[in-house]
């Protein structure tokens, strides 16, 4: 890690037993989704994550995550049309505050890395495609959003790691074999970290 003083990292290993339950509760028609769990807790109708940041070496991360969905602009994305790039996943919607506070960090990444090989995606876990499209126009969001919320199938791809979606927002990196390669739990406090990790994955090997 060449940026190591500049990092706030913990490193925090989730039971997967518990992150597969959380995620899995959108399964159920009378349950929620993933939104759910923080819509509905104590700190004013919001929880956020801890706001940790989790980077992984390479020979300690997990096997290649592999999900598709349709996109907030009617677009089909598969993530084997990508393979090879370094991605960056934010999970989030439309009334959650730190997902509007950290969305001109998040076009800016992609904008930063327009030339590059990365994709900046997003993963809308709670809102229909109007209410996504809206978000990013008053927000001047630039990449699209897979909607992910009537079926959970980007939640549910990602349910088996350790190193799954366990707030919103979350935003997961993965190289370039589509290996979660670092987790950012709850809003993104320093967008260069962000970048510095970008960089270094750009700098692997796929």
């Amino acid at each position: 890690m060449t940026t190591r003083t500049r990092r706030r990292v913990g490193l925090r290993l989730l039971a997967p037993a518990a992150v597969l339950a959380t995620l899995l509760a959108g399964c159920t028609p009378e349950a929620g989704h993933l939104s759910d769990v923080y819509e509905n807790g104590t700190q004013g109708g919001y929880i956020s994550g801890d706001g940790r940041v989790v980077q992984l070496a390479a020979s300690d991360r997990e096997k290649p995550v592999t999900f598709a969905g349709e996109l907030d602009t009617g677009d089909h994305f598969d993530s084997a049309e990508v393979r090879g790039q370094v991605v960056v996943v934010n999970f989030w919607y439309a009334s959650c505050p730190p997902c509007r506070e950290e969305a001109p960090d998040l076009e800016a990444l992609h904008e930063q890395f327009a030339d590059a090989e990365v994709t900046v995606l997003g993963v809308n876990v709670s809102d229909t495609a109007d209410t996504a499209r809206k978000f990013e126009a008053e927000h001047g969001v630039s990449y699209p959003s897979i909607v992910d919320y009537e079926d959970n199938a980007v939640q549910l791809a990602f349910a088996g790691g350790a190193y799954a979606p366990n707030s919103v927002p979350t935003t997961l990196v993965l190289d370039r074999q589509g290996r979660v390669a670092a987790r950012f739990s709850g809003l993104i406090e320093s967008p260069s970290v962000v970048a510095d990790i970008v960089d270094e994955l750009l700098a692997e090997s796929a």
